[in-house]
């Protein structure tokens, strides 16, 4: 494995996960201003690090954002999303943005679904050539 100051380190685990999240407000009302999303990072980033993860990359548009986070192994996806979702929900709301206010109604900040994409490390095919070309024991 070559040098990379990037990966991490566990009690047990050497790891460097990566996974592309998609958030879009609920009925994809443009909402969001410079403001919000400027809040909403300094959100996003508390709630990772309550994770041990790290919110690499943040930005977004006026009805979706897109995070790049670096999460261990211990953390479910899904846990990270739920919280990620919640408390930035419930803090933008109490932030009393007139941009969400005048838009959307109800408790709801964000669409329940949203899109998790895993990446970073070698490409699947460079993964897969690698393990074809073990040498296994006879």
């Amino acid at each position: 494995m070559r040098d990379n100051k990037d990966i991490r380190h566990g009690r047990h685990c050497v790891f460097l996960m990566h996974v592309h999240l998609v958030f879009i407000t609920k009925y994809r009302h443009g909402v969001f201003t410079k403001e919000v999303i400027d809040d909403l990072r300094a959100i996003f980033a508390s709630v990772c690090k309550d994770f041990e993860s790290e919110l690499v990359e943040f930005d977004g548009e006026d009805d979706h954002v897109h995070l790049l986070v670096n999460y261990p192994p211990k953390v479910s996806v899904s846990a990270l999303v739920n919280s990620l979702k919640g408390v930035s929900s419930r803090m933008i709301r109490q932030r009393n943005y007139p941009s969400v206010r005048e838009k959307l109604w109800g408790a709801a900040l964000w669409s329940p679904s949203y899109f998790a994409g895993s990446c970073g490390g070698a490409p699947i095919a460079v993964i897969r050539q690698y393990i074809e070309q073990q040498q296994t024991p006879h």
